[in-house]
Formats: structure tokens, C-alpha cells, sequence
């Protein structure tokens, strides 16, 4: 009598728990695109990466890692882009120079606005 009562509970908190877990991570994966813009980086784009990645279970990002290089320095620039059906993709080629807004995660730049710059 006891399981009864008792089982039918336990599944319903976990069935609760798991809901409420993939709406957190819903909204932490919609999240994924945006970057404060803190700083702005203007280069040449030497190399690129993109990739698709699981952010979680069925919910995928799209990573695309530049190589920039500024007056200084050869730098490591992101773009992450959650993946949704009406997404569409900016392309990137060797040798443009871009100015990239966004901010820095350790020695990593982040960003998700870009302006294409004129030689």
C-alpha cells in the first residue's frame, strides 16, 4: 500500500527536477550568444576553426575560432552561435580584416558583433 502511494511521488519529483533542469539549460544555451562588449580588436584573420558542439543532450552550439592578427600580436577570437533552425551562418575568409566586439575570457576573446574593415 505504501509503494503505491510512495512510487508514483518519486517519479513525479523526478520527472519535476529533469523538467526544470532543461529549461535552465534552455536558457543558458539561448544565453551562449551573447557577449557583453567590452573591448573592441580590429586584425587580419589568419586561420580558421568552425565546429559544431553539444552544449547539452539535443542542444548544440556553433563555435567558430579566428586567428587574428593585430598590430601586435596573433590572437584567438570566438564567435559561439546556438544552433537553431532559422540560424544563419556568418562566413568568415582568410585575409579580411575585421573589428570584433566583445570580451575577454582568460586569454580567449569572445565576441558576437563584427564589422568587416575597408584596406
Amino acid at each position: 500500500m505504501v509503494t503505491a502511494i510512495v512510487i508514483p511521488i518519486i517519479c513525479l519529483y523526478f520527472f519535476w527536477l529533469t523538467k526544470k533542469e532543461m529549461k535552465e539549460q534552455d536558457v543558458k544555451w539561448l544565453a551562449a550568444g551573447n557577449v557583453r562588449e567590452e573591448a573592441v580588436l580590429t586584425g587580419e584573420i589568419k586561420s580558421i576553426v568552425a565546429e559544431k558542439q553539444r552544449f547539452y543532450y539535443h542542444r548544440y552550439i556553433y563555435v567558430q575560432t579566428l586567428n587574428l592578427q593585430t598590430d601586435t600580436k596573433l590572437i584567438t577570437v570566438k564567435k559561439i552561435t546556438p544552433l537553431l533552425k532559422e540560424i544563419k551562418m556568418e562566413s568568415f575568409t582568410v585575409g579580411e580584416v575585421i573589428r570584433v566586439y566583445g570580451s575577454w575570457e582568460g586569454s580567449i576573446f569572445i565576441f558576437n558583433h563584427f564589422e568587416m574593415e575597408k584596406r
